[in-house]
C-alpha cells in the first residue's frame, strides 16, 4: 500500500510542475492553415437577403467602402450601416420587394434630385430593384457628398 501513495504522490508532482496557460489567451495552433476571417454583421445580414439582392447589396458595399476607406460596418435600425469618422455615413437593406440606399441625408438628396428622378426616393433613401442597380459613379458621387457633409458639419 505505501508503494501506490508514494506513486500518486509522483504523478501529482508531474502534474504541478506543467506550464499553466490563462484561460483568457488559449494557446495558437503552431501549423495548418488559419482561420478564415468571422462573419462580420453585415455578412449575416446579406445571408439572409435572396440571392440577387445579396449581390446587388455587396457590390453596393463594395462600392461604398472603396469611397470611404476604413469605415466601419455594422447594423444599425436592423439595415447595414456605415460609420466613418465617427459619425453616419450611409446604410443599405433589402426588403422583398426592392433593395434601398440610405443616405440619411436629406440635403444631399435635394442636391442630387436631378439624378435621382428616376428612381423611387424618400426623403433619404433610394429604392431600387436588385436587377436594375444604381450606377457606380452616382454611388461613388453620393458617398463623397455625405463625407463632405459629415466633415462640414464637424467644422461648424
Amino acid at each position: 500500500m505505501a508503494k501506490k501513495k508514494s506513486a500518486t504522490k509522483r504523478r501529482g508532482s508531474a502534474r504541478q510542475a506543467e506550464p499553466r496557460t490563462s484561460p483568457a489567451r488559449p494557446r495558437r495552433a503552431r501549423s495548418g492553415p488559419k482561420s478564415p476571417r468571422p462573419d462580420t454583421p453585415i455578412d449575416e445580414y446579406l445571408k439572409k437577403c435572396k440571392p440577387d439582392q445579396r449581390r446587388t447589396l455587396e457590390s453596393l458595399r463594395r462600392q461604398i467602402l472603396a469611397v470611404a476607406r476604413g469605415a466601419e460596418e455594422r447594423i444599425s435600425y436592423q439595415i447595414a450601416a456605415f460609420r466613418y469618422a465617427g459619425r453616419m455615413l450611409v446604410g443599405m437593406g433589402a426588403s422583398p420587394a426592392h433593395c434601398t440606399f440610405y443616405l440619411m441625408s436629406t440635403r444631399v438628396m435635394k442636391s442630387f434630385a436631378a439624378e435621382l428622378a428616376s428612381y423611387k426616393v424618400g426623403k433619404g433613401s433610394i429604392r431600387f430593384q436588385a436587377d436594375r442597380p444604381l450606377p457606380t459613379p452616382l454611388v461613388r458621387r453620393l458617398v463623397m457628398a455625405r463625407i463632405q457633409e459629415n466633415s462640414s458639419d464637424l467644422r461648424s
